[in-house]
């Protein structure tokens, strides 16, 4: 059995090489980053850092155990909104809910964004493990229908909650805590977290949970704690990256974490490949930043001779190429391997 070189004791030293000049390259790209791109290039990249987070967690569950969640937005939601809990002052939540503000909602203001984000990470590592009891009784189409039902109760009670969440009005003036550096290094971590559980026993037990359940069951592995573990490590980060949104954004409303949102990250880890972390980034520079290029295609442009402007042509063009790339590549782009584990 091939033994993956981030697991293999004789390499140690390769693997803190290897990860000394990534974080160099890391910090090296996002000091020189402002250098190249304007305001709007560097949020094009904040968002692909913080949906790399939520497209990486995802996999983890989805593509490496197997388990096919539909409720990534339910965590990303309650992340979100207890990050922005913590972030406004007390002073903005009083003028800003006008039917009632909860002593919960009053019982942290002005926190640190670590601590908000910590928080936030925790509370839906929590949810996801209070979810699991009963989720993980079911398997496949059956467990995709309980997990959307999950992501539509919480976009439901959000909307409801009005003294907790401010109901449907949002929040907003939520302090613009999160930068470059914020959103760059939490991903670089988020990545080699989710590395280090794919080589090491867990990962490989998760695997063998995604090609047969049964016979991973049959060799003693305790599947239930296995996906457990996998759902709440995949809840924390996607916890964590919603609280980052919500500090780049400054506003967040309930519609904003509909199934629209779990379905792009479907979209991103299939592209990329189902089981393959480097795959996941790949689908999300390829979907968030691939969308935004075509924007110009939305503004007024000569097409076949015809001038005018083709309000959607973007989308068209963009679901022309996911088509065209998924024909050609049935497994996504790296199926379900690493950028690495390709032989040269």
């Amino acid at each position: 059995m091939k033994i993956s070189p981030l697991t293999t004791p004789q390499t140690s030293f390769q693997v803190i090489i290897f990860h000394i000049c990534l974080y160099l390259i890391m910090f090296a790209f996002l000091y020189f980053s402002k250098l190249f791109f304007e305001d709007y290039g560097v949020m094009i990249l904040n968002q692909i850092f913080i949906y790399t987070i939520l497209a990486v967690s995802y996999n983890l569950i989805n593509g490496v155990t197997g388990q096919l969640s539909l409720g990534p937005n339910g965590f990303i939601a309650i992340g979100a909104y207890i990050t922005a809990i913590m972030l406004l002052s007390e002073e903005n939540k009083m003028d800003m809910y006008q039917l009632g503000i909860s002593d919960i909602t009053l019982l942290f203001n002005d926190s640190s964004l670590m601590v908000a984000l910590l928080v936030s990470g925790f509370v839906s590592a929590l949810a996801a493990i209070i979810l699991a009891i009963p989720v993980f009784r079911v398997r496949g189409d059956y467990l995709a229908i309980v997990t959307l039902g999950f992501g539509l109760i919480i976009k439901i009670v959000i909307e409801q909650e009005r003294t907790l969440t401010n109901g449907a009005t949002g929040l907003n003036d939520i302090p613009e805590y999160a930068n470059i550096y914020w959103c760059g290094f939490i991903a670089l971590m988020a990545t080699i977290l989710i590395l280090q559980i794919i080589y090491s026993k867990y990962g490989r037990a998760m695997k063998a949970i995604r090609d047969d359940e049964d016979a991973a069951l049959a060799m003693g592995i305790d599947t239930f704690k296995i996906k457990l573990y996998a759902l709440s490590t995949s809840a924390f980060l996607q916890g964590v990256g919603g609280g980052l949104l919500a500090a780049l954004l400054t506003t967040i409303v309930a519609k904003d974490f509909g199934f629209e949102l779990t379905f792009k990250l479907l979209i991103i880890i299939v592209l990329g490949g189902l089981g393959s972390t480097t795959g996941a980034i790949i689908g999300t520079i390829l979907v968030i930043g691939g969308g935004e290029w075509l924007r110009f295609l939305d503004d007024d442009l000569s097409f076949i001779g015809i001038d005018g402007s083709y309000p959607g042509l973007r989308m068209v063009i963009f679901s022309l190429i996911l088509l065209f790339v998924m024909i050609f590549a049935r497994e996504g782009i790296l199926g379900k391997k690493e950028i690495w584990e390709f032989k040269k």
